[in-house]
């Protein structure tokens, strides 16, 4: 529902522009403002006074017409009797809406576009089932009603109240458990819509429960700063945070999504944009309890306007004076580990440019006292420790630094170290910043110089002589200290124990008590400290002066210590919180003034609210004559004084100011804007006095140090002062101020700079004493926020009207609840007054502004509510009706769906399958192909290796048959030339004859195979060229060829000693078978057996010749029988000598086969060498062929090896036939010899 403004002017436009018109009597708007609302009139302004029903009528100028209410109606508008249900989660008289009722409305937890119904014209009588909005629980007759309830441990917990009877509700918790309680005791919650709103103002119940969820609701999810109006609450988060990178410095620099969430940098950004846009110096103001991270927060804020107006180099000098002060005036309390327990305002300059071109530091109030003395659990100042862990060898020895355990002033509060700190590297740390700001290496020894001083006086010690007088112990911590501040040791002494009285002209020298040379030493000691803190803070804002560029333009920050109350509270605690009231005062002055300008420019009749002011609190402390302060200067001045005296003083002249309450004996309360706060007068005098003696003074006059001279004249104003005769008889004055009263000064210089400056706040909130992530603790939080002021914010903005719309927000947000016809209004403000009073919301709970709505707490609340159950029921019915329509939408889409995907299933499959089709044919003709290929490439390789056989087989038969031919041929022409001369011994015996064409034939073909042989040879010659040639290449196997050969060339050198021995043997016996008895006998036997002998020999070598298969292994040896057997049908004379013939042709046999073997396998070797280099080309495996080889030559040698073995028995038999026939002639000889 988009609600704009008609272009033609409402009745309700006209009598607010007559009423103007007659007011402002001459006013006429300008053509830009024609457009616009007019300004309503002003009203009468009185104290405490509201406006009536009647007079926001006529003020308002609408009548019921105008709205379209029925007459009926009115007077329950008007009158609040309109009932609102509070226990119903539903709307009652909202009627069921049609389908086509269906629009859009936002929703209220997330504030997302959703779905809405309009209410049709029947939903007036919504108006029925309402009753006015109220801001009290105590009216909440209704159930379910959300309230935060205050248990008897102090902690509020949420819950809903179940039933209220008289003054009891029943109220059932978060966790389920049902409590009962005071209606006293509880306060109304806040909607769910409101849950951690970024701004406390946006509540709409302002009350301390719902702040403080708030305020928890954040911190949980790391959400640690909140607004307040105008102040920034930042809520100390003890961990790590990622939102202060570059990042966010640039998102909040350019104004992105990201910057509009509260951050310390959207307060420095808008106090920059401030300054640079209206020239009007800014103020941070910061404050919060000791750890609450006040200190980091200024650093922070120093950061981001150090990014904005950086770029002159001045800004990183700036960031470094944060280690130097916080090494100098931050200590460990109980409290936290790095408090700072001083205040300063830091002035940073800019040119016109927007530039940083200058800064400068003021102090506050250092606390001295920390120097000599801790409480348990505490040190001194981080600057003390720092020099005794980080100092270096060569200044160690120096200045005489020992480690800290060793000073006293250090050690007597048993805490020398904080968890997670190193000190060594934050003195490192410290050097740097010191250098950065420009202090010298000189000035800073000296500066160490004192520091190792002051830690050297408190290590001396005091003894008593007589009568409580004392005297030093001279040790080492006199002579240390003496050479540290450049005096004499005689010097110190006597300034250290001793008093000088000037009674007339003459000088009295008392001696002192051991209390005081105590206090004299800590004296001493303090004021050496306090004067070097004021030395390093003049000389940064020496390095940081303001240049030629400024401008007068500035932003100051404030980080000063927050309200404190301790157990025991004395002087110092009061100085701090009347500081805080000081700045609560100007607080409170700020922010009623941005809420009056706030009210005056969108015309609100706003009744002025008081508020207490704290002005009776700071006339006590401040006021003349009888405030605290000048009542404490004037108790100081009485040498008789006591705490004592000054207690009773101030109960005399104070108890009739209600803040002050006077308690027994030294104590006192008084009435803090934050609480009351109890006092002890116990040291009060002592502090405010802050004096050093004449002497102490004279010694810091007398050393050789600059430093400490420096110190003296800060302190004393030179040493002629002193001794002046305006000063007290007793020289023990050296300060005309008190502490008190300077700080009193120094305050309200404070807050005049503050006045003469835009302010902006910030609080810093402690969340837990233990330090830790994550937990709250609710009395300590709200105590901080009652200290601080926000609760005080809070019920300023309480007081008035916290909560505020604009008239179209308004109207978008709550129209949906009107009845159609009072909603189809296109004048947004008619629109507006038609929702405030059909829910019947009391005129004097609102008020109505040019361009906005403002509201008393509580209102909107109620107001959410009733949306939020309205919408509930509304989005009911649409999740009903959105379900019915969406599942029957669901069936129509999944029935189509169904339909659609069988089809396109369908087509898919028959696709596929068509595919699926066409690749099996293409890959059978693929398949056919390579098959074909696969055999055709086999066949082929499988004939060329056959061809390559047949030619090696075909070439071996020819070799074999020329040699047989060959061996033919040379028989046949031996034996022609045998039978022609056996023709002429011997006529018996026959005559061979050959045909002439026969042995023409037979030349013939030894011709032709004598040709072939021919061109083999060639052939091999050029063969055995080109294995010369890759002879190199193939090394290696030749290698295991000549492996093999050597192998088998062995084995036939064994075969062949073993057949030269066999020829020796028989070689041997031969000439005795052969030898005659006489010498006609030797010649008949010569004969007869030569020719015997012959025709064996020949028959045998013929027989060979003619029936010897080279192939078969079998053949010497199954014809060798034979020819013995032959021999064996001979005569007894012949049997022997055609034996050993018989032998003798075996042994020939035997080694005409080795022979030929030795040729057959070297050939087929070197063939294969040739194929497997090659040279020669031919399709087999020449390692497989070389296998083969090798197996048949072992199976050769094996065979050959057997019938050698036969041979050697053979032999052996005719070597034991010719034994017998020896012995047999041996013996014949020796019968036959007489």
């Amino acid at each position: 529902m988009n609600f704009t403004r008609s272009p033609v002017r409402s009745t309700l436009e006209e009598m607010l522009d007559s009423i103007k018109m007659v007011d402002d009597g001459d006013v006429v708007l300008d053509e830009n403002q024609k457009d616009m609302l007019p300004a309503l009139p002003p009203r009468p302004t009185s104290r405490a006074r509201l406006p009536s029903t009647l007079r926001a009528r006529k003020c308002l100028g609408v009548t019921l017409e105008n709205l379209g209410l029925p007459s009926k109606e009115s007077s329950a508008l008007f009158n609040g009797n309109a009932d609102v249900s509070g226990g119903s989660s539903t709307v009652q008289a909202a009627s069921m809406p049609s389908d086509d009722s269906v629009g859009s409305v936002k929703s209220s937890n997330n504030s997302e576009e959703c779905q809405l119904m309009e209410v049709s014209d029947t939903s007036t009588a919504l108006s029925s089932s309402c009753r006015p909005l109220v801001d009290s629980v105590a009216t909440f007759k209704g159930e379910n009603i959300r309230v935060w309830c205050l248990t008897s441990e102090n902690i509020w917990i949420s819950g809903v109240v179940v039933s209220i009877q008289d003054t009891q509700a029943v109220i059932r918790t978060s966790d389920c458990r049902i409590v009962t309680a005071s209606s006293g005791l509880l306060q109304p919650a806040n909607p769910d819509i409101l849950e951690g709103v970024d701004d406390l103002i946006k509540l709409s119940y302002l009350n301390e429960p719902a702040v403080l969820h708030d305020l928890t609701y954040r911190y949980s999810r790391d959400m640690i700063y909140t607004r307040a109006g105008p102040v920034l609450i930042a809520v100390n988060p003890f961990k790590k945070v990622p939102i202060y990178t570059a990042d966010f410095i640039q998102a909040y620099r350019k104004k992105t999504g990201s910057s509009l969430h509260p951050h310390v940098y959207m307060t420095a950004d808008a106090a920059f944009g401030a300054m640079v846009r209206e020239g009007i110096n800014q103020s941070i103001i910061i404050s919060g309890e000791s750890g609450a991270g006040k200190t980091e927060t200024a650093k922070i804020a120093m950061q981001y306007l150090a990014a904005l107006g950086g770029g002159g180099g001045l800004e990183d000098e700036i960031l470094q004076t944060n280690p130097i002060l916080e090494a100098f005036g931050n200590a460990k309390t109980l409290r936290n580990d790095n408090s700072s327990r001083f205040g300063k305002l830091i002035d940073i300059h800019f040119d016109n440019s927007g530039n940083i071109c200058g800064a400068k530091i003021q102090t506050y109030l250092l606390e001295k006292s920390r120097v000599v003395q801790q409480a348990g659990g505490e040190r001194s100042y981080h600057v003390f420790y720092q020099l005794c862990a980080g100092a270096d060898p060569g200044l160690r020895e120096r200045v005489k630094v020992r480690p800290a355990q060793e000073y006293h002033y250090l050690n007597h509060s048993d805490c020398l170290s904080i968890d997670k700190v190193d000190d060594a590297e934050q003195f490192y740390l410290l050097r740097r910043a010191m250098n950065v700001v420009q202090i010298s290496n000189e000035d800073q020894e000296q500066a160490f110089e004192m520091l190792s001083a002051v830690l050297w006086l408190g290590n001396i010690t005091f003894h008593i002589v007589d009568h409580d007088n004392v005297i030093v112990d001279e040790n080492e911590a006199v002579k240390v200290a003496a050479g540290l501040l450049h005096c004499e040791i005689h010097e110190l002494v006597a300034a250290l124990s001793t008093r000088k009285i000037h009674a007339g002209g003459d000088d009295i020298v008392q001696r002192l008590t051991y209390e005081q040379a105590t206090d004299s030493r800590d004296a001493l000691a303090k004021a050496i400290y306090a004067s070097l803190f004021d030395w390093l803070v003049d000389r940064i804002n020496k390095s940081l002066e303001v240049g030629k560029r400024r401008t007068g333009r500035s932003i100051s920050i404030l980080d000063i210590y927050g309200f404190e109350s301790f157990k025991r509270n004395s002087f110092e605690q009061l100085c701090i919180n009347y500081a805080n009231e000081r700045l609560q005062q100007h607080f409170n002055r700020h922010l009623f003034k941005l809420e009056q300008e706030e009210y005056t420019s969108e015309n609100i009749d706003w009744t002025r609210v008081d508020f207490e002011d704290n002005q009776e609190c700071l006339d006590l402390i401040e006021k003349r004559p009888l405030g605290m302060i000048s009542l404490l200067d004037e108790e100081c001045t009485f040498p008789r004084a006591t705490d004592l005296t000054l207690a009773e003083k101030l109960k005399e002249h104070l108890r009739g100011n209600t803040c002050f309450k006077g308690e027994r004996s030294k104590a006192f309360r008084i009435c803090h804007y934050a609480g009351e706060v109890m006092y002890e007068t116990n040291g009060f005098l002592e502090k405010n006095r802050d004096l050093l003696h004449a002497d102490l003074l004279q010694l810091l006059s007398s050393c050789d140090s600059s430093l400490p001279q420096l110190f003296a004249a800060a302190i004393g104003e030179g040493l002629q002062k002193m001794l002046s005769p305006t000063r007290r008889a007793n020289g023990t004055e050296s300060q005309k101020q008190s502490v008190a009263a300077k700080f009193k000064g120094q305050l309200n210089k404070l807050m005049q700079r503050l006045e003469s400056t835009e302010p902006h706040f910030i609080r810093c909130i402690k969340p837990n004493p233990q330090h830790l992530p994550n937990v709250v603790d609710q009395e300590l939080v709200l105590q901080q926020l009652r200290c601080c002021g926000v609760l005080e914010v809070v019920r300023i903005a309480r007081s008035g009207y916290p909560t505020r719309h604009s008239h179209n927000q308004f109207a978008m947000r709550y129209g949906f609840l009107l009845p159609k016809s009072l909603s189809s209004q296109h004048d947004v403000l008619s629109v507006c007054v038609a929702i405030l009073h059909q829910f019947g919301i009391a005129p004097e709970m609102y008020q109505i502004g040019i361009t906005k709505l403002f509201f008393r707490a509580g209102q909107i609340g109620m107001l959410e509510d009733l949306r939020q159950r309205t919408l509930h029921g509304i989005i009911g019915v649409q999740k009903v009706y959105k379900g019915y329509k969406v599942r029957c939408q669901y069936r129509r889409l999944k029935n189509a769906s169904v339909i659609l995907q069988s089809l396109v299933r369908g087509a898919l499959s028959r696709q596929q399958y068509k595919d699926l089709r066409q690749r099996h044919d293409a890959s059978v003709v693929i398949q056919k192909h390579v098959r074909m290929h696969a055999l055709r490439c086999s066949y082929l390789l499988t004939k060329k290796k056959v061809v390559l056989v047949q030619t090696v087989v075909r070439m071996w038969l020819a070799k074999r048959w020329l040699h047989c031919h060959r061996q033919e041929v040379e028989d046949e022409l031996v034996a022609k030339g045998t039978a022609s001369k056996a023709d002429e011994d011997s006529i018996s015996k026959p005559t061979i004859r050959v045909k002439p064409s026969y042995l023409l034939e037979l030349q013939g073909r030894a011709v032709m195979a004598e040709k072939a042989v021919r061109e083999k040879e060639e052939d091999n010659a050029m063969l055995r060229q080109r294995l010369q040639h890759y002879e190199a290449r193939w090394l290696e196997y030749e290698a295991k060829t000549s492996s093999m050969e050597e192998m088998w060339q062995k084995q036939m050198t064994s075969l062949q000693l073993s057949l030269a021995a066999a020829k020796r043997s028989l070689a041997a016996d031969a000439p005795l078978l052969h030898t005659p008895k006489n010498k006609s006998e030797a010649l008949n036997v010569h004969n007869g057996a030569g020719r015997h002998h012959t025709c064996v020999s020949r028959h045998l070598l013929a027989h060979d010749e003619d029936g010897f298969d080279w192939d078969n292994k079998m053949t010497v040896s199954n014809k060798t029988p034979e020819l013995i057997s032959k021999c064996h049908h001979q005569g007894p004379e012949c049997i022997y000598g055609a034996e050993v013939d018989a032998g003798c042709a075996v042994v020939g046999h035997l080694v005409r086969e080795f022979d030929h073997r030795t040729q057959v396998f070297n050939d087929d070797a070197d063939f294969l060498v040739e194929v497997k280099s090659g040279v020669t080309e031919a399709s087999l495996n020449p390692e497989e062929e070389l296998r083969k080889l090798k197996a048949r030559f072992d199976t050769w040698k094996k065979d050959f090896k057997e019938r050698m073995r036969d041979t050697r028995l053979v032999l052996q038999k005719l070597c034991n036939l010719e034994a017998n026939e020896r012995t047999k002639k041996k013996w014949w000889v020796k019968r036959t010899t007489p």
